[in-house]
């Protein structure tokens, strides 16, 4: 904690003033957590001073809070590029990244606990942002962006948190998600000036080859880049309750009625919703779970006893899948494929038919969906097309 206190001090985060009348100075407290390794071995311990905004209105204390974060399928399509070109991985990772935010608004804050002040009748004026204001995502991003630019990259127009270089045959990508940075190019000595450019500007960590991101493992071979998310999944098994379950073969059973469900509603949502969150993000790298997800998403609200057993179902199935996931083939050409398909009319309440739709970059899959359309179609030829017209768009 007291290195936290002396790291927000010497990047003059607050100075100490008198509290102006009328202004009213926010709380803040500490908050503590652990970072995991891939392997679930402890990496370190954190803590982060993080200020209370409950009393803060907007359009008076804050305006604009908008940041992006990297897409998943711009993920997979810059992976699956580098497993293609044979490209160097690197990641880094920015310490305390919201301190590094400029801040433009006057926000004034109590002393931390455990900060012993010669002035102890002053405030904190804070000049740059700090972790709980609603505009620091934004700072940092715009802080972040401005030195990137600044180095020669360009920031796409599809995806703001991609950013490409090309300057002399040097070619280079950055994906940005919030203070975790992916780096990747066919140049390694200007890899290595980018990380130390980036070094002089905010207090950095350098984690080497890409190995683990966002609770993703990334393995890479002669055959390309692997992802898995084996101690996720390992985690949703675990606290269902299901170490010692019999794992089954299929995620969902075949001409299930969830839809038509008519058993009680469960006790407890709350874990119903959790779960089933947890297995949205688990199908960054099982795609067959998709429909699935789409299907147990809808009962959200108020969950019957069917759709919780469907949800233990696909963990079920997770225990006999574990480490599965999706190969980025080191052979693959540039070409963008697409596939689709649609039933017809199989929802029992709506009647709307349901798209499925997966693109390949070469021979590797970079996105996937299913999804409920959104009108009602006369009849399989027109839900067809409908499905059609989707993937074209999302490869277009």
């Amino acid at each position: 904690m007291q290195q936290e206190l002396h790291a927000l001090e010497a990047n003059g985060t607050w100075s100490l003033e008198t509290l102006p009348d009328g202004k009213k100075p926010l709380g803040c407290k500490w908050v503590y957590k652990i970072k995991h390794n891939s392997d679930g071995t402890i990496e370190r311990y954190k803590v982060r001073l993080v200020i209370l905004e409950n009393h803060k209105k907007e359009g008076v204390d804050y305006t604009e809070t908008f940041a992006p974060v990297v897409k998943v399928v711009t993920v997979g399509l810059v992976l699956a590029v580098a497993a293609t070109k044979k490209w160097e991985l690197h990641q880094m990772d920015v310490h305390n990244a919201f301190l590094h935010g400029d801040l433009h608004e006057y926000v004034y804050m109590k002393l931390p606990p455990g900060f012993h002040a010669s002035q102890p009748n002053h405030v904190c004026k804070l000049k740059k942002s700090l972790y709980g204001l609603k505009q620091a995502p934004r700072c940092w991003f715009a802080k972040l962006s401005s030195a990137l630019i600044n180095f020669g990259f360009r920031q796409s127009g599809c995806d703001h948190s991609l950013f490409t270089l090309l300057v002399h045959g040097v070619q280079m990508m950055v994906l940005v998600y919030v203070d975790d940075l992916i780096i990747c190019g066919n140049d390694s000595a200007a890899i290595q000036r980018f990380k130390e450019y980036l070094s002089k500007f905010f207090h950095m960590k350098d984690l080497g080859h890409l190995k683990y991101f966002l609770g993703v493992e990334v393995a890479r071979n002669s055959s390309g880049i692997f992802l898995c998310q084996h101690k996720y999944a390992l985690d949703i098994i675990q606290e269902a309750g299901l170490l010692g379950a019999q794992p089954v073969a299929a995620p969902l059973e075949q001409n299930h009625q969830l839809g038509l469900a008519t058993g009680r509603y469960i006790d407890q949502p709350d874990r119903y919703q959790r779960l089933v969150g947890r297995l949205v993000y688990l199908c960054f790298t099982i795609p067959e779970l998709s429909y699935c997800v789409h299907t147990l998403s809808q009962f959200m609200q108020k969950p019957r006893e069917e759709h919780w057993n469907a949800a233990i179902r696909i963990v079920r199935y997770l225990k006999g899948s574990l480490g599965q996931g999706i190969l980025l083939k080191s052979t693959s050409d540039f070409q963008l494929h697409g596939w689709c398909d649609s039933d017809w009319a199989g929802c029992p309440l709506t009647r709307r038919s349901t798209t499925g739709w997966m693109v390949f970059l070469g021979h590797s899959p970079i996105s996937w969906k299913t999804k409920k359309q959104h009108t009602v179609s006369r009849s399989s030829a027109e839900a067809e097309y409908r499905s059609m017209a989707t993937t074209c768009c999302e490869l277009k």
